[in-house]
């Protein structure tokens, strides 16, 4: 669960729902289908699971974690967006 911070550093939680530009929900939006299915049920007790996505900053918080400075890694998006491999793996001891 998400718990605000109480030690005076700033932090954002952003769920958000997904749409076209002609406002009909995309086939990932999950969370509109779930609320599809939630909706009239408020007497059952729901079980739902989200993904979480988050980045890691290094200290100048502008560098994500294991990201060349100013810049971006010079490989496709898949491996370290996805943290496969210890070559792409940065922070996982924090998580």
């Amino acid at each position: 669960p998400f718990r605000p911070r109480d030690d005076g550093v700033d932090n954002i939680l952003v769920m958000c729902d997904t749409y076209t530009p002609a406002g009909e929900p995309l086939p990932s939006n999950t969370r509109y289908t779930a609320n599809l299915e939630f909706e009239g049920r408020e007497e059952e007790e729901v079980w739902f699971g989200m993904e979480q996505e988050f980045t890691l900053f290094n200290l100048d918080e502008r560098t994500p974690l294991g990201w060349p400075e100013g810049g971006a890694p010079g490989k496709p998006q898949g491996p370290y967006y996805c943290s496969a491999g210890p070559e792409n793996n940065f922070g996982r001891m924090i998580t």
